[in-house]
C-alpha cells in the first residue's frame, strides 16, 4: 500500500509518501509547500491543490491521508487549515483516490505510543519507523509522514477486522 500523507496548512503544507510491503514501511518522497501571506488566498490554495494533484499523478498512491481538523484557541488558524484541507480533498477526489482522515491523538498514539506526543518525539519516531538517515527537515514533513504511517498501519488491521 502506498499512502500520501498531508499536514494541511496554507502557510506551510507538508507531504510525505510511504510505501508498505512485506510488513515494512519506507519513505518514498516528502516536502513542504510554502506560500506567502502576501499572496491571495485563492492562489495559495491553488498551489496546494496543484501540488497534491501532481504527487498523485506521479506516485499513484492508494490513499491520501490527513489529520482531522483541530480547533485550538485561534479560529482563524482553524479556518485556514480547513481551507487547505479542502484543496487536498478536492485534488484527491478529482483523481479518484480514496481520502481518509485521522484524529491527531490517534496519529500520535500509532506513531509514538502516546496520544499527546510532542513534535520532536514525532520526528524521532518517524525517522526510526521509516529507517531514515536523518529526521524529516520540518515538523510539517514529519507530521505528514506520521499521518501516512498511521493510515498504512491501520488499514491492514481494518481489513482484518472486516
Amino acid at each position: 500500500m502506498k499512502v500520501l500523507g498531508i499536514d494541511p496548512g496554507t502557510a506551510a503544507c507538508g507531504y510525505g509518501i510511504v510505501h508498505g510491503s512485506d510488513g515494512r514501511l519506507r519513505a518514498v518522497a516528502s516536502g513542504c509547500w510554502r506560500t506567502s501571506p502576501r499572496e491571495r488566498l485563492d492562489a495559495r490554495l491553488l498551489t496546494i491543490f496543484a501540488g497534491v494533484a501532481e504527487l498523485i499523478a506521479e506516485h499513484a498512491p492508494d490513499a491520501v491521508a490527513l489529520e482531522e481538523s483541530y480547533v485550538g484557541a485561534d479560529a482563524r488558524i482553524a479556518l485556514s487549515v480547513g481551507q487547505a484541507r479542502g484543496a487536498v480533498l478536492v485534488a484527491a477526489a478529482a483523481a479518484g483516490v480514496e481520502c481518509a482522515e485521522h484524529a491527531p491523538a490517534r496519529v500520535k498514539q500509532t506513531v509514538c505510543g502516546y496520544g499527546r506526543a510532542e513534535k520532536p518525539q514525532m520526528q524521532r519516531m518517524v525517522k526510526l519507523i521509516l529507517g531514515l538517515d536523518a529526521e524529516p527537515r520540518s515538523s510539517h514533513e514529519a507530521d505528514a509522514f506520521a499521518v501516512a504511517i498511521c493510515h498504512a498501519l491501520g488499514s491492514p488491521l481494518m481489513e482484518a477486522a472486516r
